[in-house]
């Protein structure tokens, strides 16, 4: 029988939790996920994943078929990425992970079923805020770039989007101090909260956030590497603290 984890025993002391192994039932390999990846799940969960109502499997949703099967050998997770709503205009992938451990310690670390109006400030050590952050994005962030109609210079912007206004704002205040960058907050008519960054915060958040050979998805790996080098001419603004 699996030990439940205590979100004291996960966070005791001045130490972050470095590594997570959980053991599988009888007949299923061990679940091992460690540090940076265990945070970028994490994040991933929060925004594209749906803890069941089992209290043992968490789900999680993408488009792309090819990045779950990444995650998929990555953790080491034996799990088949399915096909959701075949041959409809909402078809999308999905890989679900079936581990109490596993389930019990997102439930520890802020997560819950039913979380998109609900959720709160998520748990993360600081050293792994980073990944936490990249899986959100990842997930439901919005990295584009386009070209000012009135100086022809070129623009970028990141957005990531929550229907619960206290994780947003938990999320605004972390980006904030931890990697010091600002962020504006609103809300739009249909209730969905919006964090959004403009170029300079974008920078600061592609540099610290998309280091070299992390894990996540690749279409924004690709547009993190490019605002980093896409325009040398910028200024500091006061989206980045001095």
């Amino acid at each position: 029988m699996v030990r439940q984890l205590s979100a004291k025993e996960l966070f005791s002391g001045s130490n972050p939790l470095v590594a997570l192994e959980l053991k599988m039932p009888q007949k299923r390999k061990e679940l091992k996920i460690e540090g940076p990846n265990l945070w970028y799940l994490t994040g991933l969960i929060t925004s594209d994943g749906c803890l069941c109502k089992d209290g043992r499997h968490v789900d999680i949703t993408a488009k792309d078929q090819d990045f779950l099967q990444l995650i998929k050998d990555r953790m080491g997770l034996t799990s088949r990425v399915c096909i959701k709503n075949k041959n409809t205009s909402k078809q999308a992938y999905r890989i679900q992970i079936a581990n109490k451990g596993f389930y019990d310690f997102l439930l520890s670390v802020g997560l819950m079923q039913n979380k998109s109006l609900i959720l709160k400030q998520i748990k993360v050590p600081s050293p792994y805020f980073i990944d936490f952050l990249r899986g959100l994005i990842d997930g439901d962030g919005c990295i584009r770039k386009w070209i000012h109609p009135s100086n022809n210079k070129e623009q970028w912007s990141l957005r990531i989007y929550s229907g619960s206004g206290e994780f947003m704002k938990w999320l605004k205040e972390s980006t904030d101090s931890l990697l010091k960058v600002r962020g504006r907050l609103y809300r739009e008519v249909n209730a969905l909260w919006i964090l959004k960054f403009g170029k300079m915060a974008v920078r600061e958040i592609a540099r610290r956030c998309y280091y070299k050979d992390c894990l996540g998805l690749d279409r924004k790996i690709k547009l993190a590497q490019e605002c980093l080098v896409s325009y040398q001419g910028w200024n500091k603004s006061k989206t980045v603290y001095g």
